[in-house]
């Protein structure tokens, strides 16, 4: 008798705990990045709530978002998003709205408002990172180190492969900056077709020597392999291949171009409650500034800066590898958002018709 109490009380224990139990789930880009996140955010918000944190991955989280709220079968609470991709996405109804007031302060006070920097805070997202797009060779493969974005696409000058992300976005920006034309210019000039034309006589010039990829992780492999001499990447999956992997790889800051990834919640999140209180957990001072010590992608809140110190492995100052860094914004080019999300379609269906031809 004693026995079958003590069965019935353990199963009813297990009921209760199952009903309980509390998670959410996180998509974002896979390799350094996630891991970066699991480290500064996952871990210690479990820790801290017993909420567990569901990690999974995509080569663009925006698209199986999309996919999943027209469906009407959301499985994903929160995921991490490109700027361009956060406003459309919104526009179109497809994401819950976050209430900024949620947000914690600085730790002097200074209200989540007027903390993130400019641009950072939208009405369906919270932006947590500054990243860029830039290019990077290998200093073991070229006989002659590149200094500008010119020499990206000048395959005279340094001959080799080079790799770009199969996209019409920052591909055609690079392309405009690596032909001449200054940061300042770039995006009055694309909304030209004498501009958008001049972008693809670019990548004429160097199309039979592109390899395309496609996910965050494939440049620094295809350099390490030696399959192009230079690429676009990710700024952070360089810094990660070159220090944490001790890769030969260089950054070239020139014509980089910056933007925010920022954490959005689908509409039919099934744990919308808990996908709100992990962004508002992974998004103050302290955790943004530790995600810095796992990847070279600055906070977007100002607070964070002092905070960021050195990498995890307890030598590298982080400061100096920031996209944001003094150093590194001479002629970057910010992302502008708005002309993506009106010209992101087309450009994108003349871009798939060029690589087809």
């Amino acid at each position: 008798m004693k026995l079958k109490t003590a069965l019935m009380a353990t199963a009813l224990t297990s009921v209760a705990f199952a009903a309980n139990a509390q998670e959410v789930t996180v998509m974002s880009w896979g390799g350094a990045y996630t891991k970066s996140q699991v480290e500064a955010y996952h871990k210690p918000f479990t820790a801290e709530t017993g909420i567990k944190v569901n990690s999974v991955d995509s080569d663009n989280p925006a698209t199986p978002i999309k996919a999943q709220v027209e469906a009407g079968n959301v499985s994903v609470d929160v995921a991490d998003v490109e700027f361009s991709d956060a406003v459309r996405l919104c526009d179109e109804g497809l994401l819950m709205e976050i209430d900024q007031s949620m947000l914690p302060a600085a730790p002097d006070g200074t209200p989540a408002a007027d903390d993130f920097i400019e641009g950072a805070l939208q009405d369906c997202a919270v932006a947590n990172i500054v990243w860029s797009t830039v290019f990077a060779y290998n200093a073991d493969n070229v006989s002659m180190a590149p200094t500008s974005i010119a020499e990206f696409f000048d395959t005279d000058a340094i001959p080799g492969k080079r790799g770009l992300r199969k996209s019409a976005k920052a591909t055609l920006e690079m392309a405009l900056m690596g032909d001449g034309v200054h940061a300042d210019d770039v995006y009055d000039l694309l909304e030209t077709d004498e501009g958008i034309d001049r972008a693809f006589a670019v990548l004429d010039r160097i199309k039979d020597d592109i390899v395309w990829w496609e996910a965050g992780a494939q440049p620094p492999q295809l350099l390490a392999d030696g399959e192009v001499v230079m690429s676009t990447a990710y700024n952070g999956r360089i810094f990660n291949a070159a220090v944490a992997e001790g890769q030969p790889l260089e950054v070239v800051w020139d014509g980089q171009i910056l933007d925010f990834d920022l954490f959005v919640v689908p509409k039919g999140a099934p744990n919308a409650e808990n996908a709100m209180k992990f962004i508002a957990y992974a998004t103050d001072t302290k955790r943004l500034a530790d995600q810095a010590s796992w990847i070279s992608y600055g906070p977007a809140r100002k607070s964070s800066g002092a905070m960021v110190g050195k990498y995890s492995d307890g030598m590298t100052d982080m400061a100096p590898h920031m996209p944001t860094a003094a150093a590194n914004l001479d002629n970057a080019l910010v992302n502008n958002f708005e002309f993506w999300v009106d010209m992101d379609a087309e450009l994108n269906e003349r871009f798939n018709a060029w690589l087809a031809n």
